[in-house]
């Protein structure tokens, strides 16, 4: 009998001054991520330089390797746009989905990007400043409720955070975050 749980991530990279990068991952059952169920940081000792454009080329080889020999996701929530416009110019998140990393992508990015017009504006707890959610593989509407909706009264959702924290370094042996 085969696993039907559904199975929910979030994805992070950090630029190290050494020329590398530190991946993170973090997995919930639920779309809420209320209860973190695994984490995982690996260190990519070489990326690609930053070119304007081409972003992902920098980005999708340390997310490759995080969820290299992880069970697959449903869903998979990227820093940043998954469109870079309402025409449709593929952003990190169309990329991912492009590389069948996860059969749904969101982006969540903190800030505007000035050609997103089209970017959800997701307000959380009692913060006037948005985030802005694109989604390839699912309605935006359900992808803004879907932010909308994770754990944490915060701006930015407490799985977000962590997994941002990870990619900066933390602990993964810490505990994962409860709710």
């Amino acid at each position: 009998m085969t696993d039907t749980t559904p199975r929910y991530g979030a994805v992070d990279v950090q630029y190290l001054d050494d020329g590398g990068a530190r991946a993170a991952l973090v997995v919930a059952e639920d779309p809420a991520f209320a209860t973190l169920v695994e984490e995982r940081t690996v260190l990519v000792e070489q990326v690609a330089e930053y070119r304007p454009g081409r972003f992902y080329e920098r980005e999708l080889p340390p997310l490759r390797q995080v969820l290299a020999g992880v069970a697959p996701l449903d869903l998979l929530i990227v820093d940043g746009y998954v469109d870079l416009d309402p025409a449709g110019s593929p952003g990190l998140g169309a990329h991912v989905a492009d590389a069948g990393l996860a059969p749904v992508v969101l982006g969540v990015a903190k800030t505007r990007f000035h050609a997103a017009s089209h970017a959800a504006e997701v307000l959380r707890g009692q913060s006037a400043k948005p985030l802005y959610v694109t989604a390839s593989g699912m309605p935006l509407d359900a992808a803004a409720e879907l932010v909308r909706e994770m754990a944490s009264d915060a701006r930015f959702p407490d799985a977000l955070r962590r997994v941002d924290r990870l990619a900066r370094g933390g602990d993964p042996a810490q505990p994962a975050l409860q709710h």
